[in-house]
């Protein structure tokens, strides 16, 4: 998180985004996926494939990447074959709009103060589709942060879900991480304690390399760069693993 944000976000929202950021970080950040954990109210579905549109036409054209990403999510949403239609007929309407009309974010508006989670959870997903061919450009950003302004939300929202992506995904191609050396390492790379059972260390090794398996990876809308970064983050969860593994048979 950026240190504007505790102070920016009521307290109720601060909580709630926190604990989103961490489950799309356990999600490998795939959006994706994090839906398919967690709950998205209906109500969300046609604003969420709305501004998807929107910032998918940023640069003036819609890339495959973008259809290929707004398919992923309605896959993760179980949407029926008519409900599909819906959410596509919306995604065209976003690339059609040029700016964004104001009953879009109203519902988002109306609850975020009692109930901020659903703004959050689609402010997420709009900001992984910015950024579905890379760091975003200037375009894409700026849209994005409309959306984000547009359902009552601060634009810290999204500086702090891209600073999110930049510190876990853009980065890695440039700077991977060695093989864990020690057990503590292993440990910090599932996400799991020393203090903790082989049991439970097991069951967290499995739900980390279930969420960027290949067969997983092939239904998502990823760049190489995304594909590349799960790649390793597969072959680092190995590691860590038999390095704990070994640790215990030879104690």
């Amino acid at each position: 998180m950026s240190q504007t944000s505790p102070s920016t976000l009521p307290a109720r929202m601060e909580s709630s985004f926190q604990e989103l950021l961490h489950e799309l970080s356990r999600c490998g950040h795939q959006a994706g996926t994090l839906l398919e954990r967690a709950h998205l109210p209906r109500w969300c579905r046609n604003p969420l494939f709305f501004f998807l549109g929107y910032i998918a036409k940023a640069d003036g054209r819609v890339r495959e990447q973008d259809i290929r990403y707004a398919e992923t999510l309605m896959k993760a949403l179980a949407l029926s074959a008519r409900q599909r239609r819906k959410a596509i007929d919306h995604f065209r309407k976003g690339k059609e709009a040029n700016h964004l009309p104001l009953r879009r974010g109203l519902m988002f508006r109306l609850l975020l103060m009692l109930w901020p989670t659903p703004a959050l959870k689609t402010a997420i997903c709009i900001c992984h589709g910015a950024q579905v061919l890379g760091r975003p450009g200037k375009a894409r950003r700026h849209r994005c942060e409309d959306a984000i302004s547009h359902m009552g939300l601060p634009v810290v929202i999204s500086d702090d879900i891209f600073d999110s992506y930049a510190s876990k995904v853009w980065i890695r191609t440039a700077a991977a991480p060695g093989k864990p050396a020690t057990y503590e390492q292993a440990c910090q790379v599932l996400g799991v304690t020393r203090r903790d059972s082989l049991a439970e260390i097991k069951r967290a090794y499995r739900k980390q390399v279930s969420a960027c398996h290949p067969d997983k990876l092939a239904q998502q809308a990823l760049t190489p760069s995304e594909v590349a970064a799960a790649k390793d983050r597969l072959l680092r969860y190995q590691q860590a693993w038999e390095l704990i593994r070994q640790r215990h048979r030879s104690s």
